[in-house]
């Protein structure tokens, strides 16, 4: 008599369970969908910014001229001739840093790909493309990239996983302590402070593709600054000031 009224007292309980999970699922079902439509949304707007980021840069490149001009045209005409030579400087900057960071990513690339294939990480090629990458990214770029590679150590074993890590700090180590130096010793080269306050406020307005435009920007950004502000407006006043002192 016990068994029999136990037994039927787990089936209306199990009943109970399986009527709760049915009647949940439309709203977990809607839950999945919207978290879905939200990655997948996320991610082409981040595919559609950069394929527009990377159209217009061709366009600029290929036929800088009538760009060029337009821009010209904001300026005084006596000032024009001026902002075509900070324009021309801007250039220098950029093609100088772009030299410079193409290169640090080469090496981390291979830094980071030898490293890896000591260690028998799985897929140590594309660790260490995604490595040289996001080293575009200062900052923020080589955290994101020591995540994939500790992750799939991790699964092999916990010295490994720790053994990635320290590898990865040897190697941003490296990368700003001696590469950075003597790659851009010579060319446009950004406080740290400038760079993170530059990737946060670029990031707020444009998002993800914004991590990407920042640095290119300040470093167009501190040409115009240098030159506008310091040279020709600041040093003007400098020099009007000398000139009320010598007249006293």
């Amino acid at each position: 008599m016990w068994l029999q009224k136990k037994v039927p007292e787990q089936l209306v309980g199990e009943i109970q369970k399986l009527e709760n999970i049915t009647r949940n699922l439309p709203s977990v079902a809607t839950q999945l969908v919207g978290n879905f439509y939200d990655i997948f949304s996320g991610s082409l707007g981040v595919i559609l910014n950069i394929l527009l980021v990377t159209v217009v840069m061709i366009m600029l490149l290929a036929n800088p001229r009538p760009y060029i001009r337009l821009f010209l045209v904001f300026f005084p005409s006596f000032y024009r001739r001026r902002a075509a030579r900070i324009l021309k400087k801007c250039e220098i900057a950029l093609v100088g840093w772009t030299r410079g960071i193409l290169f640090n990513m080469l090496v981390i690339t291979i830094l980071s790909w030898l490293g890896l294939s000591i260690l028998q990480v799985q897929v140590p090629l594309a660790n260490a493309l995604l490595a040289g990458l996001l080293t575009f990214i200062p900052n923020l770029g080589p955290t994101i990239s020591c995540i994939p590679p500790i992750v799939l150590a991790l699964s092999d074993a916990p010295w490994k996983a720790v053994a990635v890590l320290i590898l990865y700090i040897l190697i941003q180590q490296a990368e700003s302590n001696i590469l950075t130096p003597l790659v851009m010793k010579r060319q446009v080269s950004l406080l740290p402070a400038v760079t993170l306050l530059a990737q946060a406020t670029f990031a707020v307005f444009f998002g993800f593709i914004g991590l990407f435009l920042a640095l290119p920007l300040a470093v167009v950004a501190r040409v115009w600054i240098e030159e506008v502000l310091i040279k020709d407006i600041l040093s003007d006043w400098n020099k009007k000031d000398d000139l009320v002192h010598l007249d006293r």
